[in-house]
């Protein structure tokens, strides 16, 4: 994930960061993406768009990347998040 661009960051990391952020799982690695409150605002401002459509975009683009290059990619149980599985 790292020689992707991704930035690991620690359990004890801010949940509200924007952006991407990947943290260790056992068996792989959580992807979450946090739009920032510069961004919400322009999406709240456009009509039909929703700081949860918009994370719903963002995920199925960065799934559809990760499994293009060969990841598994899952979305666990309580949702919103992405779960990339480790290769083993």
């Amino acid at each position: 994930m790292t020689q992707a661009g991704f930035q690991l960051v620690g359990e004890d990391a801010e949940d509200s960061r924007p952006g991407l952020a990947v943290t260790t799982e056992p068996g792989g690695v959580l992807v979450r993406w946090t739009a920032s409150d510069g961004f919400a605002s322009l999406a709240k401002d456009q009509p039909g768009a929703s700081g949860d459509s918009m994370k719903v975009i963002v995920q199925a683009a960065v799934s559809g990347l990760l499994t293009q290059l060969g990841h598994t990619v899952t979305e666990p149980e309580d949702g919103g998040d992405l779960l990339v599985l480790a290769h083993e």
